[in-house]
């Protein structure tokens, strides 16, 4: 193995965790802006393939602890170029939206719960933890978010973490990162929520479900939008997933799934929503779970 860190952290004090409980009132919710990533030629020179990873690992979804599962409608339309998800099922309720502060704004990113072993993980894009060098604060996780509502509560972030390559340099390719949420009222977000369950070194070119919550117009941010389609290499700039999509700002750090079954509202996550080229409207790229994620997630869920 070598001696690189597996994930850059940063620990979030009681404090912090109280001033954030109590900062997101619905009206903040609702005003908080997208934080997008944009992406000047400058950063598309810094673009490298990403390392040849290992094996192909699964983690299986994790049902909420009350056994509940909101039977999905269906089947949809594939491919679907962003629609509201008026589907039910797990994903419901395992995907939210992120609020936090940057650069003294109130801001938007989504994010997704994954099975993990101290149940309060969730993945989100580095961009939505960390950004232009600084560590974003108040820092909660909204599960279901509907328009200002927050059905199973705020969750604030215990610790926040993205990729060693994320923190050095902002690279595109390892804009992944996650968060540890504390306990609410007594218990952990998974056992709230249910879990999905995460792919990687999985490959490319397959048919892959995005969600998120878009915040910039023609969206509003008050509901889960979903993208689906067959998934392609990008074949531009990036090492990145591509995916038919014409989700905004704020849908940022929201999940792709593989293997998604619309009756369960479940599948696998292998990647984020993470960028779109100004110059390729309606095209999503998100970044590849390979054996830098899996390092992250590997640190985020023994947190």
């Amino acid at each position: 193995g070598t001696s690189e860190a597996t994930a850059a952290t940063h620990t979030i004090t009681a404090d912090e965790q109280r001033d954030a409980a109590a900062f997101w009132t619905a009206e903040r919710m609702r005003g908080a802006a997208p934080l997008d990533l944009e992406l000047t030629p400058g950063r598309l020179k810094e673009l490298k393939a990403p390392e040849p990873g290992g094996a192909t690992t699964t983690v299986a979804p994790t049902p909420a602890a009350d056994g509940t599962s909101a039977h999905a409608a269906g089947p949809l339309s594939f491919p679907q170029a962003g629609g509201s998800w008026g589907s039910g099922g797990a994903v419901v309720k395992t995907s939210g939206r992120v609020f936090f502060t940057f650069d003294g704004r109130t801001a938007s990113c989504s994010a997704n719960a994954v099975t993990s072993q101290n149940r309060s993980t969730v993945i989100t894009a580095g961009h939505c933890v960390k950004y232009q060098g600084s560590w974003h604060t108040n820092w909660v996780f909204v599960p279901a978010y509907a328009d200002g509502n927050a059905p199973y509560g705020q969750w604030t972030a215990t610790k926040t973490l993205t990729t060693p390559r994320w923190e050095a340099g902002e690279g595109i390719n390892h804009d992944i990162g996650a968060a540890v949420v504390a306990p609410l009222d007594g218990r952990k977000l998974t056992d709230v929520t249910g879990a999905q369950g995460l792919q990687f070194n999985g490959g490319y070119n397959k048919p892959m479900y995005a969600f998120g919550f878009p915040a910039a117009s023609p969206y509003d941010g008050s509901k889960l939008v979903y993208c689906s389609g067959n998934s392609s290499k990008d074949f531009l700039l990036s090492q990145d997933h591509g995916l038919g999509c014409n989700m905004t700002g704020g849908s940022s750090g929201g999940p792709w799934f593989t293997g998604f079954s619309e009756a369960s509202g479940t599948g696998l996550q292998v990647s984020v929503n993470s960028f779109g080229y100004v110059f390729l409207p309606n095209r999503m790229f998100g970044p590849y779970f390979g054996d830098e994620a899996q390092a992250l997630y590997a640190e985020a869920q023994t947190s």
